[in-house]
């Protein structure tokens, strides 16, 4: 059975290991690796489908101020499944439907639990894994953080909180 491009490019991971390279390596230091040994080549692409791949990262990207002085993500997105086909709508939150509004903050909430589930995943095999360790403690009720951030973006100069949280 043919490999998924995920499981090639895992492959490569693994290969890289097993090649005595060195870890924790960077996607980079890895991807480097592969290409200059000839175990991944670049599949060709449209030039639209690069154009809209590239467009999603700038619109991703794209931040203002309010009148309050909040830094807020300008373009949002829905996901939507037209005629078994996944399309990905985008739209300024200054101008979008509530509607779209309304889907969007909601798959980013579920990609939130989504990640939330697998960090208390990853948290509780590596203390199964390592019983003889003190467990590593995983606080997931994060209400406490969020004021914390909302507590100095209010009290801060916009570049100290952008610079806290990155």
């Amino acid at each position: 059975m043919q490999k998924t491009y995920n499981e090639q490019m895992q492959h490569i991971w693994q290969m890289y290991e097993d090649a005595g390279m060195p870890t924790p390596a960077t996607k980079h230091d890895v991807a480097a690796w592969a290409v200059r040994n000839g175990y991944w080549k670049p599949h060709p692409t449209t030039v639209v489908s690069q154009c809209a791949e590239d467009l999603g990262k700038a619109l991703r990207a794209e931040y203002r101020i309010d009148e309050k002085g909040r830094k807020y993500r300008s373009k949002h997105a829905v996901r939507i499944d037209s005629d078994g086909v996944q399309l990905t709508l985008w739209a300024d939150i200054d101008k979008a439907p509530r509607s779209h509004m309304e889907k969007s903050l909601a798959q980013r909430r579920q990609k939130l639990v989504g990640m939330g589930f697998q960090l208390k995943t990853d948290t509780d095999v590596t203390n199964t894994k390592f019983p003889d360790r003190q467990a590593i403690q995983m606080v997931l009720d994060l209400r406490d953080d969020i004021r914390e951030l909302e507590a100095m973006r209010d009290s801060s100069s916009l570049s100290d909180f952008d610079e806290e949280i990155g």
